[in-house]
């Protein structure tokens, strides 16, 4: 069993990184405990975007109306939205079983640990142990949910986001603690289908990592909606002995006391580290975190490192691009370094967020003079056609020479069009570019050179 790479964990990270390493024609096997696809796959990125297509199908049925069309009532069956959910990731974790066969990847069931001299030692679910050779192994585990002290999670009230995807029955009412992307998704979902919810989130505005205008706007277009969101609010204790959860929120106003069927704690992720051989072996950690070079070597020779347990965002497709850059710099080619200030990051609530680079607060604070447009989608006749007219893009340039610092959306569809911003970033492209490339009309995009002529004082439709 001797091979020139192996890699634990089949996430993003890890079969992306394994089938360019069969690419360049390196003898590959892959580790995985669970299922083939990692958290991403089975209980992260895909399936819940299945659940939230069908809170928007669901949104399309109660709206239908404003289209000139008449339907007769429409009624949710969580138990089958779950199901379709499901089966959709199950179909994808097929869908990376052939991938895996057809470059001739050779998948190891079990659990693997890090034995020094180039050995994986894996132990399967049945208790039997094997040992695994490779010149280069790349540790891909991944994260779990992050569990507070004072928010111990019993999966059945006091719930992380895998029971969220699997839950028995639709609970009436829910607390949503934290409003990263996870955190705000499902409430979008759960208040989508007809459940109380409420986000606690304990800085001063939710989505805390987006420009403040997208944070604010959101903020405003969900409570609309019926979600009650609490900012600058801290979950102290949360009591699950009862028939409903009782929570204690200390706001700026004092203790709140709220009721809950159900408490998702959403405060982000803990790494897979532990019990893999990183101690043993020498491998270095800092605060959660596999110490790497740029090209994700750790300091002991042969091992390397990707995904959520290394510096970086923790997100998936960030996972796969340091896989690919990792394994190419294994078999001997010249990749660069990824650009962590070019990642896109996005939220499939709705409206949507997509967002990539620099806030406007960040540039400023890195003393850059700005040039900052904006474009609302109320004035895109696409928007307006779609009934989609929230939101806006909003793009912050460098006054001095036109950089694209950083673009910021919230709109419907906004995911799909973050794209164009990146490789944009990526060319180095400048603002009068932007607007003199010629977007097609009418669409959703238009307003990315509208917001970069706004920038200029040349937008034409405001």
């Amino acid at each position: 069993m001797n091979y020139d790479l192996i890699v634990i964990g089949s996430g993003p990270g890890g079969y992306v990184a394994a089938i360019r390493a069969s690419q360049l024609g390196l003898k590959t096997a892959i580790v995985e405990r669970e299922s083939l696809g990692g958290i991403c796959l089975n209980w992260g990125c895909i399936p819940t975007k299945a659940l939230l297509k069908s809170a928007q199908v669901f949104e399309y049925l109660n709206h239908a109306a404003d289209y000139g069309i008449n339907v007769q009532g429409g009624e949710v069956n969580f138990e089958a939205m779950v199901k379709r959910s499901r089966g959709v990731a199950d179909g994808m974790s097929k869908g990376v079983q052939f991938l895996m066969k057809k470059n001739k990847i050779d998948v190891v069931n079990g659990f693997g640990k890090l034995k020094g001299n180039g050995v994986v030692e894996v132990k399967g679910n049945d208790g039997a142990v094997q040992q695994l050779t490779g010149k280069n192994i790349i540790v891909a585990t991944g994260g779990r949910s992050r569990e507070l002290p004072n928010i111990k999670q019993d999966g059945v009230k006091v719930i992380g986001y895998r029971q969220a995807m699997v839950l028995p029955k639709q609970p009436k009412s829910m607390i949503v603690v934290g409003s990263g992307a996870i955190g705000i998704e499902f409430a979008y979902f759960y208040n989508s289908i007809g459940t109380k919810v409420t986000v606690v989130e304990y800085l001063d505005n939710i989505v805390p990592l987006e420009d403040e205008e997208v944070s604010k706007q959101l903020a405003r277009l969900l409570k609309k909606t019926g979600i009650n969101i609490m900012t600058g609010s801290n979950v102290e204790s949360v009591d699950s002995s009862g028939e409903v959860c009782k929570v204690n929120v200390k706001t700026a106003n004092g203790v709140e006391a709220i009721e809950a069927e159900i408490v998702l704690s959403a405060v982000g992720i803990s790494t897979n580290l532990e019990g893999i051989g990183l101690e043993e072996t020498g491998v270095k950690t800092d605060k959660g975190k596999v110490l790497v070079d740029d090209f994700y070597k750790t300091n002991i020779a042969g091992v390397y490192a990707i995904g959520d347990i290394v510096k970086g965002q923790a997100l998936a497709h960030v996972a796969s691009a340091e896989g690919i850059i990792c394994v190419e710099k294994i078999a001997g080619h010249n990749p660069e370094p990824l650009n962590y200030n070019n990642i896109p990051g996005c939220t499939y609530c709705a409206p949507e967020i997509a967002s990539v680079g620099y806030t406007e607060k960040a540039a400023k604070e890195a003393g850059y003079e700005l040039k900052v447009g904006r474009f609302p989608f109320s004035a895109s006749g696409k928007a307006s056609a779609a009934g989609a007219k929230e939101g806006f893009v909003k793009l912050i340039f460098d006054a001095k020479y036109g950089e694209l610092l950083g673009a910021h959306m919230l709109g419907h569809n906004v995911t799909e069009m973050i794209a164009e911003i990146v490789t944009a970033r990526k060319l180095e492209t400048t603002g009068h570019e932007i607007i003199k490339s010629v977007h097609p009309h009418p669409t959703m995009s238009e307003a990315v050179m509208e917001a970069a002529a706004e920038a200029y004082r040349e937008c034409i439709h405001l």
